[in-house]
């Protein structure tokens, strides 16, 4: 099973990025996907979470208002949209694949918005 994160980037505050997270190695759609975020000397904590039933969504409420996420199970793929990027959303963006027992990690992709 592979989790693989991309674009992260430096972005200025009030921009937009949206990350991708592929999956392969296993049933997409089965799985509950979630985005964490880890900012240096904090914890890791949850972003959003999209289930394999597309209409349960969850966000933190630091973001809400602000982020998208959206999956497309025909590619694999879980996508976070982010907008109105603030400096304190910098932070390594982690994507999460989770059903039953079955629990993956991708490698994480950094986020840093700063002018």
């Amino acid at each position: 099973v592979q989790l693989v994160e991309s674009g992260g980037g430096l972005v200025q505050p009030g921009g937009s990025l949206r990350l991708s997270c592929s999956a392969s190695g296993l049933t997409f759609s089965r799985y509950t996907m979630r985005w964490y975020r880890q900012a240096p000397g904090k914890e890791r904590e949850l972003v959003a979470a999209i289930s394999n039933t597309p209409e349960s969504i969850d966000y933190a409420d630091s973001v809400k208002g602000r982020f998208t996420i959206s999956r497309d199970n025909g590619l694999s793929t879980v996508y976070l949209r982010m907008n109105s990027l603030k400096p304190e959303d910098t932070a390594l963006y982690y994507c999460n694949a989770k059903w039953i027992v079955s629990d993956y990690w991708g490698q994480g992709t950094q986020v840093t918005v700063s002018s």
